[in-house]
């Protein structure tokens, strides 16, 4: 009996009917909507993250079977036992940021990406790179990987671009996401609109005047929804 295996028994047994209900509606699980053929079971977080701490040694093979899942909540726990990988240092983190990219089609939906990307994509940018003992920025290669998930016509990848970028509004680095936000002004997607305003308010929590200069440039053409997430304080 293999520990993947175990795991997917453990999470069923979990399972709870009403709550995967909600949680289908809450997620835009039916016919059409972001999240359509998406699986609950309705396990809660708190449980998740309890199990992925215990299944923590589940290796990339292991993983990539539950990104595939149709279950919602095994996709989850992949991604929060990558997460936990990069953050512990139990895996190489060039390997982790590159099975993450690999496997971006499974991340599909805003909360795995929104408690993957910034840990995992945006962290990995955000180190130096040491080359001949020699520190060197990654700016180039920030912008090729960010702005390539930017112009990706997955709805996933782009929502992926712009929170990565968190990791570097922490840092009071604002050059990629007010790039990527220019990028997504006519974006048609509401979950892009409000990922936008939600970074560029994280941007004015930390520097109010980088906000209003970029306002003042964008404003008449920002989507509503992008407008008042970002003005939300």
């Amino acid at each position: 009996m293999s520990t993947l295996f175990n795991l997917r028994v453990e999470l069923k047994s979990k399972a709870n009917v009403k709550k995967a209900k909600i949680l289908q509606r809450f997620f835009k699980t039916g016919k059409g909507e972001y999240g359509q053929g998406d699986i609950f079971l309705g396990v809660i977080v708190p449980e998740i993250r309890e199990m992925a701490q215990r299944y923590k040694d589940l290796g990339f093979k292991d993983l990539r079977q539950l990104l595939k899942s149709k279950i919602h909540e095994e996709r989850l726990t992949a991604l929060l036992i990558l997460v936990d990988k990069y953050e512990k240092g139990r895996e190489d983190k060039k390997s982790i940021f590159n099975f993450y990219l690999k496997n971006t089609k499974y991340i599909n939906n805003w909360d795995l990406v929104d408690l993957s990307a910034p840990k995992i994509v945006g962290d990995y940018l955000m180190r130096p790179e040491i080359t001949n003992n020699t520190r060197m920025t990654r700016i180039n290669k920030n912008k090729f990987v960010l702005y390539k998930l930017a112009k990706s016509k997955n709805l996933w990848e782009r929502r992926i671009a712009i929170l990565s970028t968190y990791t570097f509004i922490k840092n009071n680095k604002f050059a990629e996401i007010l790039k990527i936000s220019e990028m997504l002004l006519s974006d048609k997607e509401y979950l892009i609109h409000k990922a936008v305003g939600w970074m560029l308010r994280e941007v004015g929590k930390r520097s109010q005047t980088t906000l209003e200069k970029f306002l003042k440039i964008h404003y008449q053409k920002m989507p509503g929804v992008m407008l008042r997430y970002a003005i939300e304080r």
